[in-house]
Formats: structure tokens, C-alpha cells, sequence
């Protein structure tokens, strides 16, 4: 059998870190980049006489992911003890929750198609080894630095089911996530910085069976672009083990990104090997009618229907909706510069071209740069109105990119401001004209290419006569009168 009479079947494993401000059972800092060592306290170290105390605020956050993805969120859950060992796991166990979750079936949307979510649940994360030497894992290690300040900071796993089929269909269902998690305010959801990490449940089976395979669960991809790389390659690898008479494994494994596989860590633990039992230095979680509702009110635009509203507003494609509304802060720019009274088109050019291509070759954040939205705005009148050309407008938006200032300054300064007399223009043609008597006869003379051709040479050296300060329109019509 060939690859393409496998059906592949992955559900997706997201662990969140909440933005709040102490962690999940004690008041030390969540922050991220701290020296090692430094929030901690003997609560997140689990020291003998420390009792947890719930953070009210992660209640909260949970109560808005319930809302935000329609989970039926119980009268009461409760958490437990995951009992494993691991040295970055100061109390030899996990404080998380196992049969009563805070959260539970849900659904997510993605290009239309509905993918249901199992659960979500509360718990906390675990500290950071580093392994030092070699090739940066344990096996060839010097040594290992363990830092827990990350230890107790408080986690949403969100559980899908296992309904998704295609590396694309797995980056779609973490985008549509990451963008409402980000838009509810629960998470700065830093893939990067491993606010936000996936883990991947993939197994294949024969096209049209309804059995589950075997599964394997990938871990450490740390962007969409290394989620569907691994994804592909573990599909590629199972129907290639099993077509040359394998089983696939039940396993966790590791994406090597530099090297484009991923390779076995250990056998894959089932709920039994936890021991889980409810936890009982915490009283069971059970969120009032008030907590609910300030969940509920603390919802607002989520990103399909932001998407949808600019695109009937608007009038701009769903492409560049999905691009305003997935790149950090894009889109609360582009509703502030609507808002000051800019046309949502002009401002959607502006922002996914010019300003996204700076974003990405400075490495910059949106909330850095010296453009506010009111400047942006500016700017779009002065092309409107037709005081710049859009080639100089993208002139003095790179200015204002790097420094400040108001377009309207920038233009003064450099006397930018585009000529629209045509009378003064009219002047201009009429010289260059002068000075091109053979470019007229073989224009005139000539078939649609050359024509095509030379006109093209002739709005040039127009342009290049008014120094690029001459209103294109007008140059355009003026330059055909003469030529017709």
C-alpha cells in the first residue's frame, strides 16, 4: 500500500501558561527570564508543612477559555496528585486534574469544519532542566542545571479529540487557538518562549477503517512551521514501518529539528502509571453564578468573527483579515487607525505590506514602534487627497517607522508634497515631449507592444522631469492628450 491509502488521525495536546501575575498555589512572581532560582518559594518547591492555596484569578481564566470554546463547565471539579518522578518535578508529583476537569466538551472551528475538544484542565507546569555539554540532551550531557522557577506556574492543557487528519489541519487548529486564547487575554501564548507548547498524538490506519492505530506522541515543537514538519515526517515514518512489516509502537518522541525527524524517547505511560488520587490538601473548585458572568462579559471579539466583520466592513479579502488578525497587535492597530478615520482597505494595504515587512526584517513588536495609528491615518489622507503619491508615501511611512514624527512634518521638511497644478505639470510634458521627437514618431507609429513600449519610456522620463513629485494621474492624462 502507498502512503495515500493511509488515513492519518492526530488529536493535539496544548499546554498554555496563564498571564497572571503569581502562580497557580503561592504568591511568587510568573515571569518569564528571571534569574534562575529566584521565584520560588517552599509551596512551588513542595517543602514539608507548605499548603497550596488556588489562585482565584486562574479560576477565572479557565471560566473564559469554558466560555470561549463552549465547553459545559461543571458545578464542581476537583484536582490530583500525578505521581512521576523527574528532577525538574520538586514534589515528585504534578498537582493537576484528572476525571473532573474544569472544562469539558468543547468544540473549535477551523475553515469550517468543527473539531472537538475532550477537556481543558487546570495544572501546574514543571521546572526547566538544561542538560550541559554535548549535543545539549541527557545522554551526552556533562551535567544538568535544573531551574524551578517555572515550577507552579499555572497551565491550561487543552485536550482535542482525535479528528484531525493533515499537517495543515493540526497548524490551522493551533492558529485558530493561539489567536482566541491571545484574544481573550488568558495567555501571551509565546510559542517561543514556551508560553504555549503542543504536543502531537499521530497514528495512521488503512483508508475508510474506523479503528484507531497506535499512537505516537511528538513532542518539543516549538512553531506551526515545526508542528507540520513533525507531523508529516511521523506519518511518513509509521506507513513506512508498517508497509515493510513494523508495528508502530506506543511511545513518546522527540522532533530534532535541525535534523527533520523525530527519534524515541521512552514507552508512552498510561493513566495507570500515574496513580492518580484527588488531592487532598485542596478543596474542590466550585465557580459561582458571579464568576461565571465575569468570564462571560470578559469575552470579546473573538477572531473568526473579527475576520468576518473586516471583511464585509472593509471590503478586504479573508486572506488579509487572517493576516491583521494573526499577527501580534495587527489588528487592534488596524481598528484604532479605522477608528481616527482612515479607510479600512488603505489601512490593510499599509499594514500587512509596508509595516509587516519591517516588523519582520527589524524583528521589532508593533508596540515599540513610533507609528501610532493616528499617524497611519494621516498618512492615508495625504495619498487620498493627493498631496503624496503612494510611491512617496511609502517614503515617508518608512520615516515615521524609524523616528517620531507626524507625515505631515515629514513632508514639509522635505518638500515632498505632490504637484497637482496642470498647468505646471502641462509644462513639464510638453518639454520632455520637445526632447523626444523620434520616442513620438515610433510611438505613433508603432503597434500595440511598441506603443506600449515607448509610452512607458515617455511617463518616465516625466516622472523623472518632476522629480517624482508629480501627481501620476494627472501626469497619465495630460501625457495622452498630447500624444493622441
Amino acid at each position: 500500500m502507498s502512503e495515500a491509502e493511509y488515513e492519518a488521525v492526530m488529536g493535539l495536546e496544548v499546554h498554555v501558561e496563564l498571564a497572571t501575575a503569581t502562580k497557580l498555589f503561592c504568591g511568587c512572581v510568573n515571569e518569564f527570564g528571571s534569574e534562575p532560582n529566584t521565584n520560588i518559594c517552599p509551596v512551588c518547591l513542595g517543602l514539608p508543612g507548605s499548603l497550596p492555596v488556588l489562585n482565584e484569578k486562574v479560576v477565572e481564566f479557565a471560566l473564559r477559555i469554558g466560555e470561549a470554546f463552549h465547553f459545559d463547565v461543571p458545578e464542581r471539579s476537583i484536582f490530583h496528585r500525578k505521581n512521576y518522578f523527574y528532577p525538574d518535578m520538586p514534589k515528585d508529583f504534578q498537582t493537576s486534574q484528572y476525571d473532573s476537569p474544569i472544562c469539558a466538551d468543547g468544540y473549535l472551528e477551523v475553515d469550517g469544519v468543527r473539531i472537538g475538544i475532550e477537556r481543558a484542565h487546570m495544572e501546574e507546569d514543571t521546572g526547566k532542566t538544561t542538560h550541559v555539554g554535548g549535543g545539549g540532551r541527557i545522554h551526552d550531557a556533562d551535567h544538568s542545571n535544573v531551574d524551578y522557577n517555572r515550577a507552579g506556574v499555572p497551565l491550561m492543557e487543552i485536550v482535542s479529540r482525535p479528528e484531525m487528519h493533515t499537517a495543515e489541519q493540526a497548524k490551522g487548529y493551533v492558529s485558530e487557538l493561539r489567536g482566541i486564547l491571545e484574544a481573550i487575554g488568558v495567555s501571551d501564548v509565546k510559542m517561543e518562549e514556551g508560553s504555549m507548547r503542543v504536543d502531537a498524538n499521530v497514528s495512521i490506519r488503512p483508508v475508510g477503517s474506523d479503528t484507531l492505530g497506535t499512537r505516537a506522541e511528538i513532542k518539543n515543537m516549538n512553531s506551526l512551521r515545526s508542528l507540520g514538519r513533525a507531523i508529516e515526517y511521523e506519518i511518513s515514518r509509521q506507513v513506512e514501518l508498517v508497509e515493510s512489516g513494523g508495528r508502530v509502537v506506543q511511545e513518546t518522541r522527540h522532533w530534532d529539528e535541525s535534523a527533520g525527524i523525530t527519534h524515541g524517547m521512552r514507552s508512552k505511560e498510561g493513566s495507570e502509571d500515574y496513580r492518580y488520587f484527588p488531592e487532598p490538601d485542596l478543596v474542590p473548585v466550585a465557580p459561582t453564578d458571579a464568576m461565571r458572568a465575569t468570564a462571560r462579559a470578559a469575552i470579546g471579539e473573538l477572531p473568526a468573527a473579527r475576520r468576518e466583520r473586516m471583511v464585509a466592513q472593509w471590503g478586504i479579502s479573508e486572506t488579509d483579515a487572517r493576516t491583521l488578525v494573526e499577527s501580534p497587535g495587527l489588528a487592534e492597530f488596524a481598528d484604532a487607525t479605522v477608528a481616527a478615520g482612515a479607510p479600512g482597505k488603505d489601512v490593510t494595504n499599509w499594514l500587512s505590506g509596508e509595516v509587516l515587512a519591517y516588523l519582520n526584517e527589524t524583528g521589532l513588536s508593533l508596540a515599540v514602534l513610533p507609528l501610532t495609528p493616528g499617524k497611519l491615518a494621516e498618512l492615508c489622507t495625504l495619498v487620498s487627497d493627493g498631496t503624496l503619491s503612494r510611491n512617496l508615501a511609502k517614503d515617508v511611512l518608512g520615516e515615521c517607522l524609524r523616528e517620531p514624527k507626524d507625515p505631515k512634518a515629514v513632508v514639509a521638511e522635505r518638500g515632498l508634497a505632490q504637484v497637482n497644478d496642470e498647468g505646471e505639470l502641462g509644462a513639464l510634458v510638453d518639454a520632455v515631449l520637445a526632447g523626444n521627437a523620434e520616442t513620438i514618431e515610433e510611438y505613433r507609429n508603432g503597434d500595440d507592444k511598441l506603443r506600449k513600449k515607448k509610452r512607458g519610456f515617455l511617463m518616465g522620463e516625466v516622472m523623472k522631469a518632476s522629480k517624482g513629485s508629480g501627481n501620476p494621474q494627472v501626469l497619465n492624462r495630460l501625457l495622452d492628450e498630447r500624444l493622441n
